[in-house]
């Protein structure tokens, strides 16, 4: 389901990722993921990118940094599918650990991330920027075993 991003899909998840978030990366951000060879894929059919998932390695550990689904095509499994596939290249990469931060006021989100394995593992004050200054974040780990995820 999901293939590498290229340079060629960045204007697409850009645009995804202008709707979705609500402070998006810049196109930067993404130009720099791909330089960094991080495992940055997307979700394509039919020519359309459907969305995206940038994830950063380091030893036996990986960060998910950023997941988006095109707002048409959110509540319909795809972000659990793209979750799933890139914990499974994660385990295909010998990662023990896969590391994320979420809004804490994003109820789908820690759903998705608490019926996949995370577990809640601290709150970063302010983390995010917000109308308000900061949001908390909440920090999550899910340890790769092959079987919390699936």
């Amino acid at each position: 389901m999901l293939r590498d991003m290229t340079q060629d899909d960045v204007d697409a998840v850009l645009a995804i990722e202008q709707v979705v978030q609500h402070y998006p990366w810049t196109r930067g951000n993404f130009t720099d993921a791909l330089g960094n060879g991080y495992v940055c894929s997307v979700d394509e059919a039919d020519g359309e990118i459907r969305g995206y998932a940038i994830l950063m390695t380091a030893g036996e550990d990986a960060e998910l940094l950023n997941i988006g689904v095109a707002a048409a095509r959110q509540r319909k499994g795809l972000g659990r599918a793209m979750l799933v596939e890139m914990l499974d290249a994660a385990c295909a990469a010998n990662i023990l650990r896969v590391f994320l931060e979420v809004r804490a006021s994003n109820a789908a989100a820690l759903a998705l991330y608490d019926s996949a394995g995370f577990v809640r593992i601290g709150v970063r004050r302010g983390y995010y920027r917000n109308a308000n200054g900061g949001e908390d974040a909440i920090t999550m780990v899910c340890e790769l075993t092959g079987e919390l995820y699936e």
